[in-house]
C-alpha cells in the first residue's frame, strides 16, 4: 500500500508538472527580449498564443521556450502571431519552430522585398529562416480576424482590431458611437513596417488586454478618429516598447487602462513623452517595466523599483499576469524580485 501510494504521488506530481494549464485561469507572460517583442498567452483551456518571437540568435528564443515548456508546462505552440516584419518581432520564430511544434502562424503576409523599402538590405537572407520555418498552417491576418480558441468557462476572444493600417469597422465589444470632438495631432509619417502592425484585443469575461505591436502614432489615430473603435481596458501593453513614435495620448486615454506593462530594454523605450502620458491617466494604478531604464534620464523615466522585472545589471526575468477564473481580478507577478500585486477588473 505504501508503494502504491508513493507511485500514485509521483504520478500526480508528474501530471502537475507536464499537464500545462489546469487551473482555468488566463495567463500572460512577457518574456525578456531586451527591447524586442514576445508575449505568451495561455488560455484557460491550455491553448498557447505567442505574439511576436523576439530576435534571432538563440537568446530570446531560449527564454520564450523556457516559458512555454518549463513555466507553462506545454510541449507545443498552438498559435504564433507576428505583428510585423521587424527582426526583433519575428527573428526567433524559426528557432522556436525547430524546438517545438507550431500549429498555426498568423502574419500580414511575408513580403518578397524589404517591408521598410530599403534597397539592398539583404531582406531575402534576413527573412529566409522565417519563410522556411516548419509550421502546421499559415494564415494571413485581416481586420476582424478572430483566433479559433477553445472556450473553457468564461467567454474568450482574441480579435485583430487593426492590420496593414486598416481598422475594423466595429469594436470587439461595444462600439462607441460618440465621435471624437477634436482631430488627433499627427507627427511625421513613419514609412517603416511598424505602421502595418496588427493590433489585438484579448477578452476573457470582463477582463480586456490590448497589444498593438509597434503600431505608429499616425496610424493609431484610425482607432479613435472619427469614431472610437476600442473599449476601455484593464491591461495595456505599452506600444512599441514605450517609444514616442507610438502611444498617441488620445488612443491611450480612450483605452483608459488600469495597469500597463512595457517590454522595454535597458536603453530602449521609456520615452519621456510616453511616461508622462501614462502617469497622467486618471485611473492608472500601476506601471510595470521589463527593464530599468539605464540612460541618463533614468531617474525620471522609470516606474517604481518594485515594478521592474530586471533591475540594472540583470536580464532574462519575465513578468506574469494571471487572470482569475471568474475574470474579476488579475495578479501581476515579478518572480525574480518577489513582487505580486492584484487588481480588480473593470466592468
Amino acid at each position: 500500500m505504501r508503494s502504491l501510494f508513493f507511485v500514485s504521488f509521483l504520478l500526480l506530481i508528474g501530471l502537475r508538472l507536464h499537464a500545462g494549464k489546469s487551473d482555468a485561469c488566463l495567463d500572460i507572460y512577457w518574456s525578456d527580449s531586451g527591447g524586442g517583442g514576445s508575449t505568451l498567452i495561455v488560455s484557460p483551456a491550455g491553448e498557447s498564443i505567442l505574439i511576436d518571437s523576439g530576435n534571432p540568435g538563440g537568446r530570446d528564443s531560449s527564454r520564450i521556450l523556457n516559458l512555454i515548456t518549463n513555466t507553462a508546462g506545454l510541449d507545443h505552440l498552438d498559435h504564433l502571431i507576428v505583428t510585423h516584419f521587424h527582426i526583433d518581432h519575428f527573428g526567433g520564430a524559426a528557432e522556436i519552430a525547430k524546438a517545438i511544434p507550431v500549429r498555426n502562424v498568423w502574419d500580414n503576409g511575408l513580403p518578397e522585398t524589404d517591408p521598410d523599402g530599403n534597397v539592398g538590405s539583404g531582406w531575402a537572407l534576413t527573412s529566409r529562416a522565417y519563410r522556411n520555418l516548419s509550421a502546421g498552417t499559415r494564415h494571413r491576418v485581416d481586420p476582424g480576424t478572430v483566433l479559433p480558441l477553445r472556450i473553457r468557462g468564461r467567454s474568450l476572444s482574441l480579435r485583430c482590431l487593426m492590420v496593414r493600417q486598416t481598422p475594423i469597422s466595429n469594436s470587439a465589444k461595444g462600439r462607441r458611437t460618440k465621435p471624437v470632438v477634436t482631430a488627433p495631432r499627427l507627427k511625421e509619417r513613419d514609412s517603416s513596417d511598424n505602421a502595418n502592425s496588427s493590433s489585438w484585443l484579448l477578452s476573457f469575461g470582463d477582463f480586456q488586454f490590448f497589444d498593438a505591436g509597434d503600431l505608429t502614432w499616425n496610424i493609431e489615430t484610425k482607432l479613435i478618429w472619427p469614431r472610437i473603435l476600442v473599449p476601455e481596458i484593464d491591461l495595456y501593453q505599452v506600444t512599441h516598447h514605450g517609444l514616442d513614435a507610438s502611444n498617441h495620448p488620445q488612443l491611450i486615454a480612450a483605452l483608459n487602462p488600469r495597469v500597463t506593462v512595457m517590454n522595454n530594454g535597458p536603453t530602449k523605450g521609456t520615452s519621456g513623452e510616453v511616461m508622462s502620458t501614462l502617469r497622467n491617466l486618471p485611473n492608472l494604478e500601476a506601471q510595470f517595466q521589463l527593464h530599468r531604464n539605464t540612460r541618463s534620464d533614468g531617474s525620471t523615466n522609470n516606474t517604481a523599483a518594485d515594478f521592474i522585472a530586471n533591475p540594472a545589471g540583470s536580464e532574462g526575468q519575465f513578468i506574469h499576469c494571471s487572470v482569475a477564473t471568474d475574470s474579476l481580478s488579475y495578479t501581476l507577478n515579478l518572480p525574480a524580485i518577489k513582487t505580486s500585486r492584484t487588481y480588480i477588473t473593470r466592468k
